[in-house]
Protein backbone atom coordinates (compact mmCIF):
# COMPACT_ATOMS: atom_id res chain seq x y z
CA UNK A 1 0.00 0.00 0.00
CA UNK A 2 2.34 2.69 -1.16
CA UNK A 3 2.19 5.45 -3.66
CA UNK A 4 3.83 5.36 -7.05
CA UNK A 5 4.66 8.40 -9.15
CA UNK A 6 1.53 8.07 -11.28
CA UNK A 7 -0.98 7.95 -8.43
CA UNK A 8 -2.78 11.25 -7.83
CA UNK A 9 -3.69 10.50 -4.21
CA UNK A 10 -1.56 8.98 -1.44
CA UNK A 11 -2.73 5.79 0.24
CA UNK A 12 0.00 5.65 2.90
CA UNK A 13 2.15 8.11 4.80
CA UNK A 14 4.59 8.63 7.63
CA UNK A 15 4.28 11.00 10.60
CA UNK A 16 7.04 12.33 12.81
CA UNK A 17 8.27 15.44 14.59
CA UNK A 18 11.59 17.19 15.06
CA UNK A 19 12.57 19.78 17.66
CA UNK A 20 14.71 22.68 16.49
CA UNK A 21 16.35 25.49 18.39
CA UNK A 22 14.62 28.84 18.22
CA UNK A 23 16.36 32.15 17.55
CA UNK A 24 16.10 35.06 19.97
CA UNK A 25 13.32 36.67 17.89
CA UNK A 26 10.96 33.78 18.70
CA UNK A 27 8.68 34.87 21.49
CA UNK A 28 8.21 32.98 24.74
CA UNK A 29 4.56 32.33 23.84
CA UNK A 30 5.51 30.06 20.92
CA UNK A 31 8.63 28.37 22.26
CA UNK A 32 9.02 25.57 24.75
CA UNK A 33 11.49 23.08 26.15
CA UNK A 34 11.63 19.55 24.77
CA UNK A 35 12.90 17.52 27.71
CA UNK A 36 13.60 14.44 25.62
CA UNK A 37 15.93 16.24 23.21
CA UNK A 38 17.00 19.03 25.62
CA UNK A 39 16.08 21.69 23.06
CA UNK A 40 14.57 25.09 23.82
CA UNK A 41 12.61 26.06 20.73
CA UNK A 42 9.87 24.76 18.48
CA UNK A 43 8.75 21.40 17.17
CA UNK A 44 7.91 20.64 13.54
CA UNK A 45 5.22 17.99 13.14
CA UNK A 46 5.01 16.62 9.59
CA UNK A 47 3.05 14.04 7.65
CA UNK A 48 4.55 12.88 4.34
CA UNK A 49 3.44 10.41 1.70
CA UNK A 50 5.56 7.44 0.62
CA UNK A 51 7.37 9.57 -1.96
CA UNK A 52 8.47 11.96 0.77
CA UNK A 53 6.17 14.78 -0.32
CA UNK A 54 4.69 16.92 2.42
CA UNK A 55 1.01 16.36 3.19
CA UNK A 56 0.76 18.49 6.33
CA UNK A 57 2.96 20.47 8.69
CA UNK A 58 2.34 22.08 12.05
CA UNK A 59 4.86 24.12 14.04
CA UNK A 60 4.31 24.27 17.80
CA UNK A 61 6.25 25.02 20.93
CA UNK A 62 8.74 22.22 21.60
CA UNK A 63 6.91 21.12 24.76
CA UNK A 64 3.75 20.12 22.83
CA UNK A 65 3.34 16.35 22.81
CA UNK A 66 3.56 14.34 19.62
CA UNK A 67 0.21 12.62 20.15
CA UNK A 68 -1.73 15.87 20.63
CA UNK A 69 -0.28 17.43 17.49
CA UNK A 70 -0.67 14.19 15.54
CA UNK A 71 -4.38 14.04 16.29
CA UNK A 72 -4.85 17.49 14.71
CA UNK A 73 -2.60 16.77 11.70
CA UNK A 74 -4.01 13.32 10.98
CA UNK A 75 -7.57 14.65 11.14
CA UNK A 76 -6.63 17.30 8.58
CA UNK A 77 -4.77 14.89 6.32
CA UNK A 78 -7.49 12.23 6.36
CA UNK A 79 -10.13 14.80 5.39
CA UNK A 80 -8.00 16.15 2.53
CA UNK A 81 -6.72 12.79 1.24
CA UNK A 82 -9.62 10.34 1.30
CA UNK A 83 -7.61 7.36 0.02
CA UNK A 84 -5.09 7.59 2.86
CA UNK A 85 -5.50 4.36 4.81
CA UNK A 86 -2.17 3.71 6.54
CA UNK A 87 0.29 5.93 8.42
CA UNK A 88 3.56 4.70 9.92
CA UNK A 89 4.82 6.29 13.14
CA UNK A 90 7.44 5.74 15.82
CA UNK A 91 6.86 4.64 19.39
CA UNK A 92 6.02 8.17 20.53
CA UNK A 93 2.59 7.89 18.92
CA UNK A 94 1.32 4.84 20.82
CA UNK A 95 -1.65 4.81 23.17
CA UNK A 96 -5.10 6.21 22.58
CA UNK A 97 -4.04 7.86 19.30
CA UNK A 98 -3.97 4.44 17.59
CA UNK A 99 -7.58 3.76 18.61
CA UNK A 100 -8.66 7.31 17.71
CA UNK A 101 -7.22 6.96 14.20
CA UNK A 102 -8.89 3.61 13.62
CA UNK A 103 -12.30 4.48 15.07
CA UNK A 104 -12.56 8.19 14.26
CA UNK A 105 -10.62 8.51 11.02
CA UNK A 106 -10.72 4.97 9.51
CA UNK A 107 -6.94 5.20 9.39
CA UNK A 108 -4.47 2.52 10.47
CA UNK A 109 -1.65 4.00 12.55
CA UNK A 110 1.13 1.41 12.37
CA UNK A 111 3.78 1.82 15.06
CA UNK A 112 7.27 0.92 13.82
CA UNK A 113 9.45 0.07 16.81
CA UNK A 114 13.07 -0.86 16.89
CA UNK A 115 14.00 -4.13 18.51
CA UNK A 116 15.59 -4.18 21.96
CA UNK A 117 18.88 -5.63 20.67
CA UNK A 118 19.55 -2.68 18.30
CA UNK A 119 21.99 -0.12 19.64
CA UNK A 120 22.62 3.46 18.52
CA UNK A 121 20.82 5.34 15.77
CA UNK A 122 18.95 3.00 13.44
CA UNK A 123 16.62 4.17 10.68
CA UNK A 124 13.59 1.91 10.75
CA UNK A 125 11.63 0.66 7.75
CA UNK A 126 9.40 3.34 6.17
CA UNK A 127 10.66 5.86 8.74
CA UNK A 128 13.60 6.81 6.52
CA UNK A 129 11.11 8.63 4.27
CA UNK A 130 10.34 11.27 6.89
CA UNK A 131 13.95 11.38 8.07
CA UNK A 132 14.96 12.24 4.50
CA UNK A 133 12.48 15.15 4.58
CA UNK A 134 13.97 16.45 7.83
CA UNK A 135 17.44 16.21 6.28
CA UNK A 136 16.25 18.27 3.32
CA UNK A 137 14.76 20.88 5.64
CA UNK A 138 17.99 21.15 7.62
CA UNK A 139 19.93 21.73 4.37
CA UNK A 140 17.76 24.80 3.78
CA UNK A 141 19.71 27.49 5.60
CA UNK A 142 16.66 29.35 6.86
CA UNK A 143 15.34 26.16 8.46
CA UNK A 144 18.51 25.10 10.28
CA UNK A 145 17.03 26.99 13.24
CA UNK A 146 13.64 28.58 13.70
CA UNK A 147 14.04 32.28 12.91
CA UNK A 148 10.36 33.14 12.40
CA UNK A 149 8.36 35.20 14.89
CA UNK A 150 5.07 33.45 14.12
CA UNK A 151 4.42 29.73 13.75
CA UNK A 152 2.41 30.39 10.57
CA UNK A 153 5.51 31.97 9.02
CA UNK A 154 7.61 28.99 10.08
CA UNK A 155 5.12 26.64 8.40
CA UNK A 156 5.17 28.79 5.24
CA UNK A 157 8.97 28.55 5.05
CA UNK A 158 8.71 24.75 5.29
CA UNK A 159 6.18 24.71 2.43
CA UNK A 160 8.50 26.99 0.44
CA UNK A 161 11.39 24.59 0.97
CA UNK A 162 9.22 21.68 -0.19
CA UNK A 163 8.24 23.62 -3.32
CA UNK A 164 11.95 23.95 -4.10
CA UNK A 165 12.42 20.20 -3.59
CA UNK A 166 9.44 19.31 -5.82
CA UNK A 167 10.53 21.63 -8.63
CA UNK A 168 14.02 20.09 -8.54
CA UNK A 169 12.49 16.64 -8.81
CA UNK A 170 10.28 17.71 -11.71
CA UNK A 171 13.16 19.42 -13.53
CA UNK A 172 15.40 16.34 -13.45
CA UNK A 173 16.17 15.08 -16.89
CA UNK A 174 14.33 11.88 -17.63
CA UNK A 175 15.59 9.37 -20.14
CA UNK A 176 13.56 9.49 -23.34
CA UNK A 177 11.94 6.21 -24.44
CA UNK A 178 13.49 4.73 -27.57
Amino acid sequence: MSRSRGDPEPTAGVIDSKSVKADAVVGADSRGFDGGKLINGRKRHVVVDTLGLLLAVMVTAADVGDRAAAQVRLTQVSSEHHLLALVWADGGYTGSLVEYCLAGLALVLAIVKRSDDQKGFVVLPKRWIVERLFAHLMRTRRLARDFERRTASAEAVIYWSMILLMTRRLARSRPQPA
